[in-house]
């Protein structure tokens, strides 16, 4: 298959929104109270977009998965109750999701390993996420990628575990 991690852009808005009302609905499903509070939101979706965050996995034209990829941008990170393994710059990413045709088949491992090829790109070797206490998918994620768990970060009211991976210089 051809993949391919890219910006997105504004004609990407609605299939991406598609993408996260599903995953929404998904983690409601699951039991999960992640995402279950009006976010993220078609708002979310253009703000990452206009500020040029919002990435998009392509197969073959047709979106296949999203995440918000940012570099330093995350304030709540310097607040953690716990320790990062480092303290440099780092990438963070957010809202990873994947379309509902496209589940179990690797994606969002594919999406991990893009932004981290976005990271050493920008020269960072850090690269940070968090989610909540009950997305065992994502959870199971960071273990088998080798993310570190390094503490909790507060969101919206709610804490959230805190992964870091470091990435070796290529």
């Amino acid at each position: 298959m051809n993949y391919n991690f890219r910006k997105a852009n504004t004609i990407d808005s609605a299939p991406i929104w598609e993408i996260l009302k599903d995953a929404i609905l998904r983690r409601k499903k699951d039991g999960s109270n992640q995402w279950q509070d009006g976010y993220p939101n078609p708002e979310s979706v253009q703000n990452d977009i206009e500020k040029g965050v919002g990435f998009v996995l392509t197969e073959n034209e047709s979106i296949i998965g999203y995440s918000a990829i940012l570099i330093n941008d995350e304030p709540e990170y310097a607040n953690i109750v716990g320790k990062w393994i480092s303290n440099t710059d780092f990438v963070v990413f957010h809202r990873v999701a994947i379309a509902e045709t496209h589940l179990g088949k690797g994606m969002a491992k594919l999406i991990f390993t893009f932004i981290e090829e976005f990271a050493k790109d920008n020269n960072i070797l850090s690269v940070k996420a968090d989610t909540n206490f009950d997305n065992g998918a994502m959870l199971s994620l960071f273990d088998k990628s080798g993310y570190v768990y390094c503490g909790e970060v507060h969101f919206r009211g709610s804490p959230r575990k805190a992964y870091e991976k470091v990435l070796e210089k290529t």
